[in-house]
């Protein structure tokens, strides 16, 4: 077992990006919830307590007894951690007097301590609390201010524990990353030897010794996720692994036949099936976006059992599951509001007999792309956007219909194949397009026509849990506009998405 840091999460939205940052330096970290603690085990290294939307002063706010870290291992309390820390120990935690977000300025910083070591005078932090530590507790020392905020930062004396009341995860905190890996390597001592290389000779290892000779059957997307989950099991297990790659009608244009052929080039062992007409049938009259999930999500579930069924002896269902999927799926205060389902997440039905193998659910975005790199897999795969599970039924608003997916096809193919050609594809995270429920009035020739609107999307982001659009040249954007509304018939309007999430999400649906 890798050596690592254990991030308590009460709830704040920075706390994964507190996690991207720990593994940008080559150090294993988990997320849990600050009431669901794993086994303190030798491998764990420090422990870092998350931000909180909740003040330490409300009743029910997120609690727990910090004296099973204090003194044994070393601990950072960002924004509401640190607050705790202070609360919990006898020290003053007020309403600001003043909101204090966004930037500020350390014009106080005491290098001598490890967790601040050669960070600079007037280094920008970024700062989000509306709560601030008035007076700290004894044998605590302030090692750290702005101009605002008196216990900008603070040490426990005899001890590796610190706080900070402002965010070294965001990349407004212009030295954040340094005073993290003072803390993760300087502190903590981690070795930062966790590479791409160590966890696919870890992972095999693994999937080797559970698996076994057992017979594994999984279902490819055509996306990095579960490419790279199928290669990492092939790897391990050989021809005992059997892929299912199901052309559910709502995958983009010529995707099915151009994805099946590089899996077959890479070795693996895949099925093809041509369901379109059960996915159609399965989705007619259906325009709610949650229910479209789950009837794509059943008829998947049907056609995939049929499929299983024909392989003797599977034991295993392998899935491309990651670890947003995995952090999203759990709330701190139990249940959380739905945002959107999870196709990677949530379990077999019962007539489906198979344990499960994700062999990346411990795994970001980007560190999977890194791994399926390693595994030297196609760039055409481990390059490609992140797609949908739903596939375009969720870019579709509305009902679906074959008819509306061939319109959304020919769009998107038109977009997509522009991004590519103009040398803008990896320069966005995520694109597509959207066909909206709505007709408006146009002139073609010299007639008036009443036809759909589409809506073009393209985002940046590191792992999708926060995203902005992508500013593409007016150029391109009056091209791709051209090129849709005269090629593809039914189409007289196009508009571009300039929304970020949050407040937005990335899809429409």
């Amino acid at each position: 077992m890798a050596e690592q840091i254990l991030i308590l999460d009460f709830g704040s939205q920075y706390t994964q990006l507190i996690a991207r940052r720990v593994r940008e330096l080559n150090v294993y970290c988990e997320i849990h919830p600050y009431n669901n603690i794993p086994e303190i085990t030798s491998d764990i290294k420090g422990v870092i307590l998350s931000g909180s939307p909740c003040s330490v002063r409300d009743e029910g706010s997120p609690d727990l007894d910090l004296d099973i870290f204090r003194g044994k291992l070393p601990l950072l309390g960002v924004c509401y951690g640190s607050q705790l820390l202070a609360h919990k120990y006898g020290g003053e935690v007020l309403p600001s007097e003043i909101r204090e977000y966004g930037r500020a300025n350390l014009n106080h910083i005491d290098t001598h301590f490890d967790l601040l070591k050669e960070m600079s005078h007037g280094s920008t932090v970024w700062m989000s609390h509306g709560d601030t530590i008035k007076e700290l507790p004894d044998g605590f020392d302030v090692i750290a201010s702005t101009s605002s905020v008196r216990v900008a930062a603070f040490k426990i004396q005899n001890e590796e524990t610190y706080g900070i009341q402002f965010h070294p995860e965001v990349t407004h905190s212009s030295e954040g990353k340094n005073l993290l890996r003072n803390f993760v390597v300087q502190i903590c001592g981690c070795a930062q030897d966790w590479t791409s290389d160590v966890f696919i000779d870890a992972t095999v290892e693994d999937l080797r010794t559970k698996i076994g000779q057992d017979k594994v059957v999984m279902g490819l997307s055509g996306g990095v996720d579960s490419s790279v989950a199928a290669t990492l099991i092939h790897r391990a297990i050989g021809a005992n692994l059997y892929c299912v790659f199901v052309d559910n009608g709502l995958l983009r244009k010529n995707e099915f036949e151009e994805v099946l052929h590089s899996y077959k080039d890479m070795g693996l062992n895949v099925i093809g099936v041509d369901a379109k007409q059960r996915f159609y049938d399965a989705l007619a009259g259906v325009s709610d976006p949650e229910l479209k999930r789950k009837a794509i999500g059943n008829a998947f579930i049907e056609v995939f059992d049929l499929e299983a069924n024909k392989i003797d002896g599977v034991k295993w269902l392998g899935q491309g599951t990651i670890y947003p999927d995995v952090i999203e799926s759990i709330s701190v205060k139990g249940p959380s509001a739905t945002i959107k389902s999870h196709h990677n997440v949530g379990g077999l039905p019962d007539f489906m007999k198979l344990s499960v193998v994700e062999p990346l659910n411990t795994l970001f975005k980007d560190e999977v792309r890194e791994v399926g790199r390693a595994l030297e897999i196609p760039e055409t795969i481990v390059g490609r956007h992140p797609f949908p599970g739903p596939g375009l039924a969720i870019r579709i608003l509305g009902d679906i219909t074959a008819e509306k997916v061939k319109t959304l096809q020919e769009v998107d193919y038109i977009f997509i194949q522009g991004l590519k050609d103009h040398g803008l594809y990896d320069q966005v995270w995520q694109a597509g397009a959207i066909l909206l429920p709505i007709q408006s009035v146009g002139v073609m020739g010299d007639e008036r026509t009443y036809e759909k609107v589409v809506a073009l999307r393209a985002v940046g982001s590191v792992d999708g849990m926060t995203a902005d659009w992508i500013h593409l040249p007016y150029e391109f954007l009056g091209k791709m506009s051209n090129e849709i509304i005269n090629r593809v018939k039914g189409v007289n309007r196009v508009v571009y998405d300039i929304s970020s999430k949050p407040p937005a999400t990335i899809e429409w649906e």
